[in-house]
């Protein structure tokens, strides 16, 4: 069965002058103000979409990489993934960083790295993106 999630954004004014505010309509569980400051120079309290992406990555890749253990006979104790997604304005979205530190008992480094990179490459989001995307991986 497919799910859809919902986000709608309402923008008043001009991209540079103006701002918005973006629900997020499926759960309902917030509203965050985006404006193109946060967005090209970042702002306390403030989040822009990148950061919302990054949001998306991470816990895409966590659970990919959760799954992918728990069916070779390793499930992991704990997986702790930041994704930091690169934006200039101009150019755009250049590329997102997965740092992944997590705990899995009985795996070798070697052997979570693998599965790891495959996580990176098999997550519905790392599909969707089209840009580059770089790991770093390790057991804690």
């Amino acid at each position: 069965m497919a799910l859809t999630s919902e986000s709608t954004t309402i923008w008043k004014g001009t991209l540079f002058e103006g701002s918005g505010d973006v629900a997020l309509d499926s759960s309902g569980l917030a509203t965050f103000p985006v404006n193109w400051t946060a967005r090209a120079e970042g702002v306390a309290n403030m989040t822009n979409p990148e950061e919302l992406l990054a949001a998306a990555h991470s816990s895409c890749f966590s659970m990919a990489l959760s799954l992918a253990l728990a069916q070779a006979g390793n499930p992991a104790e704990s997986i702790q993934t930041t994704a930091a997604v690169t934006f200039e304005a101009g150019k755009g979205v250049l590329g997102s960083h997965l740092l992944v530190s997590a705990r899995v008992p009985g795996i070798s480094e070697a052997e979570f790295e693998a599965f790891a990179a495959d996580a990176k490459d098999n997550c519905p989001i790392s599909k969707a993106l089209g840009i580059p995307i770089t790991i770093e991986a390790e057991l804690a």
